[in-house]
């Protein structure tokens, strides 16, 4: 099960012939500036493993985005996460940098929201958003999402607030 393709992009699992665009992507400190730490090449691998385990037990998970000539654009997909205390689903997004700016975030997660609602038929969908990453924030805010509440949590034992907005999809 994938989202259907947008005007500019199509989607597809990920799997490790990916591991080099995903491991520059998440491995550059641009693009992860609101993570704790950019990805190591095994932390890539670990991601590209999570994704698989999601596809499996869930049929869903981030999806590579690519253009539709074949360009590797970054991630974008569903994925389950605590947000105080309870599952949410979420959508996440990842854009390679020298792509970003560009609306492919926007096109991919709307995508992704119309498969929220349409196949996996859920009631709400949220983006987890550091407080200070405005463009992703703008991205969340294009699907028509607002705020909703603090997280205090965060993987790994982090103590972050992250801002989390959603919208509702029933």
């Amino acid at each position: 099960m994938l989202p259907h393709p947008t005007p500019r992009l199509r989607f597809r699992e990920m799997t490790f012939a990916d591991l080099d665009v995903m491991s520059s992507m998440l491995g550059d400190p641009v693009v992860m500036t609101y993570y704790p730490a950019p990805k190591t090449r095994d932390e890539a691998a670990a991601w590209i493993e999570w994704n698989q385990a999601n596809y499996a037990r869930h049929g869903y998970g981030l999806w590579i985005v690519e253009t539709n000539a074949g360009d590797f654009v970054g991630d974008c997909g569903l994925t389950w996460q605590q947000v105080n205390g309870r599952s949410e689903l979420e959508v996440g997004y990842h854009v390679r940098r020298e792509l970003q700016g560009r609306g492919y975030a926007t096109e991919a997660a709307s995508a992704c929201l119309n498969f929220a609602r349409d196949v996996v038929g859920v009631g709400l969908l949220v983006a987890i958003i550091h407080p200070d990453n405005a463009a992703s924030r703008r991205v969340a805010e294009r699907l028509g999402m607002r705020h909703l509440e603090d997280d205090g949590g965060g993987s790994g034992g982090e103590h972050m607030v992250r801002t989390v907005i959603g919208v509702e999809l029933g």
